[in-house]
């Protein structure tokens, strides 16, 4: 779901208007700064553990500060921005939910946001059920392993990827990015399944961006 712009379009419709990428920033910037309010109210709602609740006010305001510094610096076309404040929002999205159970994507070492060369880039994912609890790769729609986005174009091998429950799920995926230039950012969401008994119990996702240097 596209955010609505104050003419009731969606971004990307609405920023082909936009005068300038540099006023696209500032629009943008000021809409995850007040977007993060609605985030807030959810963990209110939750009324979560004092731990809890502290950890993803804290993860929520971390997301505002990094997605606005990438629109900043980072983005140079009105596309690249559209992708790190979506980035943002799904970000927000994931932490307002929280993690039940332990999962981990990494690319070159780095979770969430990830410098990387163009190429054939190595994505980690990894993931532990509860106990009684198993792990295994979802899909983030019926048809759609991964949600992409990207500044040009970009895929991931699904060729080695297993529909099995594991204990430990430890996946290497691979990033097809060799027609990237630097500048580009590429913005990927995985999703996680706990299982028990084959059947699925929580599904989450967790959404990084690649910085492409």
């Amino acid at each position: 779901m596209l955010p609505l712009d104050k003419d009731g379009v969606p971004y990307d419709e609405g920023s082909e208007r936009a005068s300038s990428v540099e006023d696209y920033k500032v629009t943008c910037m000021q809409f995850i700064t007040d977007i993060c309010g609605d985030y807030i109210a959810w963990v209110d709602y939750y009324k979560l553990p004092k731990d809890e609740d502290k950890k993803r006010r804290a993860q929520i305001h971390a997301i505002v500060e990094r997605t606005n510094e990438w629109i900043a610096k980072i983005a140079t076309t009105i596309k690249g921005v559209d992708i790190v404040m979506n980035d943002g929002i799904q970000k927000m999205a994931e932490n307002t939910a929280g993690y039940p159970f332990q999962v981990g994507v990494f690319v070159n070492n780095m979770s969430g946001y990830a410098l990387a060369k163009p190429g054939i880039i190595d994505i980690t994912v990894k993931a532990i059920g509860r106990e009684g609890y198993k792990v295994k790769l979802g899909w983030h729609q019926k048809d759609k392993r991964f949600l992409i986005s990207s500044t040009s174009p970009v895929v991931i091998d699904e060729s080695n990827i297993s529909d099995e429950d594991f204990d430990l799920l430890d996946l290497h995926l691979k990033v097809d990015a060799r027609k990237c230039q630097p500048r580009d950012v590429i913005s990927f969401t995985v999703v996680v399944n706990e299982t028990r008994d084959g059947q699925e119990h929580e599904r989450r996702g967790m959404t990084t961006i690649i910085h492409m240097g």
